[in-house]
């Protein structure tokens, strides 16, 4: 009998508590310690049989004759036999002699009693079998075979037909011979072939398997409704026993179910049938799709467990006994398993067993293989990406929540930078989803009678049942929904980086906790934002985070007082002055890139927040920005002065800094690190005149516009393609990661090779006139005579 008991899936053994577990291994080993028992019991009993057989003495069948023709011949000797005092003495001692010596012919052979006792030692066991009597060839049994019976006029006479039973000693006889010719077949040896022979057989072995593979593929996706039973004999191909080509095989059976189930899998999950709806009767064309639809999970279940097995073996180090597959070569399918699973989890995130899906991606984004980890990685944000709905993303969103609380926040960062490609709309989430979606409010009995006719009521209710049908035939879900899906899901976000903010303050995922902070402060609950400004203050003030995350810090402090957080009345001076004062720390060195935060933070605090910034701190940072453009890369003094002609258009009286002469009493402090209280007031812009000379143009053209007061038009007017961009988008745009030149250097030298066909740039004028003279003689050639230069040479 088949067994039919399958594996249980990662998912099912999440689901089973320990100590079911634990009673499940005790009744294994119970049922194999009563197999083991069982098996000893049977092995004694054989011994014994086989014992009593060997002491049995054996009775032949016809003993009982053989003794009455004894009797019968004893009386006839006796009868014949001469007496003895009638022989002769010399006789009589002859025959005494004769019996001695040939006692073992007159021996009886029925007898069990031995000659001599030392033989026994010496007596074979097959010899005693072989004078136990065999059983007569008996008729094989007869097999009834009732027939109709056949009506008369004496009545029903019943017909059978007796059927011989097969002899199955016999077949077993056949078998074991065909065994043994088998055997001796297989005995012979094969022939050696060279390493040519065996890739060439190698390779006709793989392509004989490839042209199966698309065999198989092209008839399902032609007729899948009548091909889906194709998919079993495809998906039997994941076990491959030849291990010349099993890896192969393999690999290119997971790609190939992949496509497959890309291709014919609806767009609809299917749901199992009911007892009730099996047993209604339906038409051919709902049975076959109802087959079909039936025939696509079961396989797609098994696929899916098929790679799921593949990948826990990897792991787990673990070589199946028939070891076709080296250790070595399981990463390879490990990796194409993997490949799989997130092509599936991106392609097919409405079909069943999605969630079986994530909850074998997500952990593998904490993997230790790089290569692995970025797969899993990558899928995930193309998931956020393309999640319209939310379904699939609050999903994997409670999955990496579960797993960094279960792993003790000791997980990579890149599975919690993920959160940051989520696809939710600010607008949608700025309150709650009860307070967004108007409740609609439904008329009870009283007020429908009291307010409609019976006609109304009965047209009220067929619009409303109209409504339904529309919405489901058109599939489109409800705003209402959509926000609540949204509203859960940020939940669960924030959650997780208060965790990690309230008791893993030093851990590596603090960067991407701020700036997950940075990106979705505005939609926290005002409740909270207390709490949360002071825990980032204590953060910045302890020492402890590098210059990024501080920057990530003061990003989501004013994240969270530009939304929702305009209604407190909170001076956010402090991190004001820490960004002031950390400004000098970017360089054109590896901090280059941390200029893209500090743009992102300076338009936060004074573009969006005008009315609450002073001018002395406009002015200040205005004067220590234009400082900084001096010493960074061209992108970054490009996102610098555009950064700064936002400050001259939007504050008032910033051309102060273009004037020579000092406005009020003190003395410009540039070492002071309070804004308010360092007199920028009564110094200049002289690093615009720096800037004019620099060697980038936009750079030269943004410092000329500047030093005209940053006009919007006119001639000293920038050019629409940088006036209407921001400072963060100029900065990405001028980047010099592919180490080039934004804008491209014009070539200097032409592009044919120049002849120097004038030399009198670079030769002295008496040399010119002994080159020109010797030129222009004429030089007369004489034949060379070699004999006689060798004549002269023997001669001297």
């Amino acid at each position: 009998r088949k067994n039919t008991k399958r594996v249980p899936s990662f998912r099912k053994l999440l689901r089973t508590s320990q100590i079911k577990l634990d009673n499940k291994l005790k009744n294994k080993q119970y049922k194999q310690k009563s197999a083991a028992k069982k098996y000893r019991k049977e092995q004694k009993k054989l011994r014994e049989a086989v014992r009593d057989a060997i002491s049995r003495k054996p009775f032949p069948l016809e003993e009982s004759k053989k003794k009455q023709v004894a009797r019968k011949w004893e009386e006839k000797e006796e009868e014949d036999a001469l007496p003895l005092d009638m022989m002769d003495e010399d006789d009589l001692k002859l025959m005494e002699d004769l019996a001695q010596k040939a006692s073992f012919l007159t021996r009886d052979l029925s007898s069990n009693e031995p000659v001599h006792v030392k033989k026994r030692k010496h007596e074979s066991v097959i010899e005693k079998y072989e004078k136990v009597p065999r059983r007569l060839q008996t008729e094989p049994e007869k097999e009834v075979i009732h027939l109709l019976p056949i009506k008369d006029k004496s009545g029903i006479i019943p017909q059978a037909v007796e059927k011989p039973v097969l002899n199955v000693e016999h077949d077993e006889e056949e078998d074991t011979e065909d065994m043994e010719e088998a055997e001796d077949f297989n005995e012979e040896p094969l022939p050696v072939l060279t390493p040519e022979e065996m890739a060439d057989q190698r390779r006709q072995k793989l392509q004989e398997r490839k042209m199966h593979i698309a065999t198989l593929a092209s008839a399902i996706l032609s007729e899948p409704d009548s091909n889906i039973k194709k998919l079993k004999e495809l998906r039997a191909m994941l076990m491959e026993q030849d291990p010349n080509v099993a890896v192969i095989v393999r690999k290119l059976v997971m790609v190939s179910l992949m496509e497959i189930f890309k291709d014919i899998a609806p767009s609809y999950k299917i749901r199992p049938l009911t007892e009730a709806e099996k047993a209604t009767k339906v038409k051919k064309e709902t049975q076959k799709l109802r087959e079909f639809e039936e025939g696509l999970v079961s396989q797609y279940k098994f696929y899916l467990e098929n790679l799921e097995q593949t990948i826990k073996d990897w792991k787990q180090r673990k070589l199946k006994k028939s070891n076709v597959i080296s250790l070595k070569a399981y990463k390879g399918l490990a990796e194409v398993a993997v490949k799989c699973l997130c092509e599936l989890l991106v392609a097919l995130p409405h079909f069943n067993f999605h969630n079986n899906i994530i909850v074998l991606i997500v952990p593998l984004m904490n993997d230790p293989s790089k290569m692995i980890s970025e797969l899993c990685v990558e899928a995930v944000k193309k998931l956020f990406k393309q999640d319209k709905l939310g379904y699939a993303s609050l999903g994997v969103v409670k999955v990496i929540s579960g797993l960094v609380r279960g792993r003790n926040y000791d997980v990579r960062p890149e599975v919690l930078k993920v959160f940051l490609h989520l696809r939710i709309k600010e607008v949608e989430l700025q309150k709650d989803s009860e307070d967004i979606a108007p409740k609609k409010k439904f008329m009870t009995y009283k007020e429908k009678r009291k307010n409609l006719s019976r006609m109304q009521r009965k047209w009220r209710k067929a619009e409303e049942k109209l409504e339904r049908e529309l919405l489901e035939a058109e599939a489109s879900e409800s705003k209402e929904k959509k926000l609540k899906l949204h509203t859960e899901t940020l939940n669960i976000v924030f959650v997780t980086y208060f965790r990690i903010l309230k008791k893993a303050q030093k851990s590596p995922l603090l960067p991407a906790v701020l700036e997950g902070l940075a990106k979705f402060a505005h939609l926290i609950n005002v409740e909270f934002f207390d709490d949360l400004l002071i825990v980032l203050h204590s953060l910045i003030a302890s020492g402890d985070l590098s210059y990024r995350e501080s920057l990530h810090c003061v990003l989501s402090a004013f994240h969270i007082l530009s939304g929702q957080g305009d209604v407190l009345n909170i001076d956010p001076m402090k991190f004001y002055t820490h960004l002031y004062k950390t400004l000098f720390s970017l360089h054109a060195g590896g901090t280059n890139e941390d200029m893209g935060i500090v743009l992102q933070c300076l338009d936060v605090m004074f573009a969006k927040r005008r009315k609450q910034v002073s001018q002395q701190r406009a002015l200040a940072f205005l004067k220590r920005l234009s400082t900084l453009a001096l010493h960074v890369l061209p992108n970054s003094s490009v996102g610098i002065l555009a950064t700064n002609r936002v400050f001259m258009q939007t504050f008032r009286r910033m051309d102060l800094l273009l004037d020579n002469e000092s406005q009020g009493s003190g003395v410009y402090l540039p070492e002071l690190d309070e804004p308010e209280h360092c007199n920028a007031q009564n110094t200049a812009l002289w690093e615009l005149h720096l800037l004019q000379r620099h060697y980038h143009p936009t750079v030269q053209k943004f410092a000329s516009h500047l030093i005209a007061g940053a006009p919007t038009e006119g001639s000293g007017a920038l050019p629409l393609d940088l006036s209407q961009r921001s400072a963060t988008e100029l900065f990405e745009t001028y980047c010099m990661k592919g180490m080039t030149f934004n804008p491209p250097v014009a070539s200097v030298t032409p592009r044919r090779k120049d002849t120097f066909s004038k030399r009198d740039s670079f030769v002295d004028e008496e040399l010119n006139k002994q080159l020109q003279q010797h030129i222009s003689e004429t030089v007369a050639h004489k034949p060379l005579d070699f004999a006689k230069h060798l004549k002269e040479s023997s001669l001297a």
